[in-house]
């Protein structure tokens, strides 16, 4: 069996009980990935092979020595391109830092090292993770395992499609409005978004602060729990850290949710979703009514604002997050300029890409004079009204399950020929990040072309459990084929 095909805590236990080494799971991880990434270019940066042997060389010592007796152990991992890795490129798919070493590493990254995690390389994601499906990248598009002409969705992507084409065990993604949960989907894989402030941020490339938050992507739900016990912690070096008691999340890993109430938002069933999807949904909600859970239909209410919203508060935070990025201190400067201010203007003009432009403007536009109140205090209070809203629902509803996305993977070049679209697809997992409340995608099936369809479980804040319970428990009871 290939060592790659199995889940990081399965490897992680063939490691520790001395079946296999941490070196040979390196190795196969590094073969599928000469073998594969040619043609899906989930990699921005592959590290030098030496490098991760001596690394893997290293771990296995200390798992001999019993210093290192976690269940990520060995395990291979992906970063994504926007998580600071000390001396590593980490470029946030953008031109403007392509030759950007970090001097130190985020907060997450440090814990996997602890746990003695293997890091493989960095992934390719949309530049500054301003997109929804890989193409924004200055590095070339990402494609979808399952199939090449299709987009792995974003700004995930490369960190989605490793893990579904076997080129590493788990990855990391970060996710500021559904950028690990829609390609997650997309690619047929299991992504995970915390609560807000539950995984340090100390590290992670901003792009809209109060709405990034990472997340483990993997191939089931025991991993992602795992992964994500693992990478929660308190940082001081945070101030949006949230001290939690409760990070114990395997121990949720349980196939019972009798009398578990799950809300299914009507309005997340209407127009603009695929015919499809909404089958595969239903399946999957019937899958949970089997085993105990008491399913009921509500309005949640809101849900036409939460696009434009998410877009005013992220884009003004972005052109905010983005202005350090000026030639100055590091990263990319133009070579012929005249004066300081032409430097910036030419060194910004060509070191981002036209999405990432765009926002920048649409950031400003809302934030200048005269348009502040008009648009971007109207789309905070807005966000307040969608946190009522939910609040509202875990009043009655342990989880609420939704579509992760309207439709399945779209074909690569569709979405860039029309922006206002590929925002659209965000609509289901954008007012969890506004909210600041964890969520989940799990494979739930296939369309007719054999893309995968993901089904969104939405808990209240810190209640991560329920989810991965409900999660779980599907995952254990679903139909034998859906992979």
């Amino acid at each position: 069996m290939s060592l790659m095909s199995l889940t990081a805590v399965e490897l992680g236990k063939k490691i520790k009980a001395g079946e296999v080494t941490a070196m040979e799971a390196a190795r196969e991880a590094l073969e599928k990935i000469k073998e594969k990434d040619g043609l899906l270019h989930s990699y921005v940066t592959v590290l030098e092979e030496d490098a991760i042997m001596a690394r893997a060389e290293e771990v296995q010592k200390k798992i001999e020595d019993g210093v290192l007796t976690g269940p990520l152990a060995g395990v291979p991992v992906a970063i994504k391109d926007n998580l600071c890795t000390e001396g590593i490129l980490t470029t946030c798919s953008s031109r403007i830092l392509a030759n950007f070493k970090p001097t130190f590493s985020s907060e997450a990254v440090k814990n996997l090292e602890r746990a003695g995690a293997v890091m493989l390389g960095k992934t390719n994601m949309d530049e500054f993770a301003m997109g929804s499906t890989t193409e924004t990248s200055a590095y070339g598009v990402t494609r979808n395992p399952h199939n090449t002409d299709h987009v792995p969705g974003g700004s995930s992507g490369g960190s989605c499609a490793a893990v579904a084409a076997g080129e590493c065990s788990f990855a990391l993604g970060s996710d500021t409005g559904g950028s690990i949960r829609q390609p997650s989907s997309f690619c047929g894989v299991t992504g995970m978004k915390p609560t807000y402030g539950t995984v340090s941020r100390y590290g992670l490339i901003a792009y809209g602060s109060s709405l990034d938050q990472i997340g483990p992507i993997a191939r089931d739900v025991a991993d992602c729990a795992t992964i994500l016990e693992v990478i929660s912690s308190y940082d001081k070096k945070d101030s949006t850290s949230v001290e939690r008691e409760d990070t114990d999340f395997t121990s949720a890993l349980t196939d019972d949710v009798k009398g578990m109430k799950i809300g299914i938002p009507r309005d997340y069933f209407g127009e603009g979703l695929d015919g499809q999807v909404r089958d595969a949904i239903m399946e999957a909600a019937k899958v949970l009514e089997s085993r105990g859970a008491v399913l009921e239909e509500f309005d949640l209410s809101l849900v036409e604002y939460a696009i434009p919203a998410y877009y005013v508060i992220a884009s003004a935070e972005a052109s905010s997050n983005l202005s350090r990025f000026d030639g100055v201190k590091y990263g990319y400067r133009t070579e012929q300029y005249e004066g300081l201010h032409n430097m910036y203007k030419k060194t910004r003009s060509e070191g981002f890409g036209p999405e990432v432009k765009r926002r920048i403007m649409l950031g400003s536009f809302v934030l200048s004079s005269g348009y502040y109140d008009a648009y971007y205090l109207k789309a905070l209070r807005t966000k307040a009204l969608i946190r009522k809203a939910f609040d509202r629902a875990f009043e009655k509803y342990d989880v609420i399950l939704s579509p992760a996305a309207p439709t399945t993977a779209p074909k690569i070049g569709d979405s860039l020929s029309d922006p206002i679209k590929m925002y659209l697809g965000d609509i289901y997992t954008i007012s969890v990040n506004l909210a600041g409340l964890p969520g989940i995608s799990v494979p739930c099936g296939m369309d007719d072309k054999g893309l995968p369809i993901g089904m969104q479980l939405i808990g209240d804040c810190f209640k991560e459990k329920e989810i991965i319970r409900a999660a779980y428990t599907y995952e254990q009871n679903r139909g034998k084929e859906v992979r």
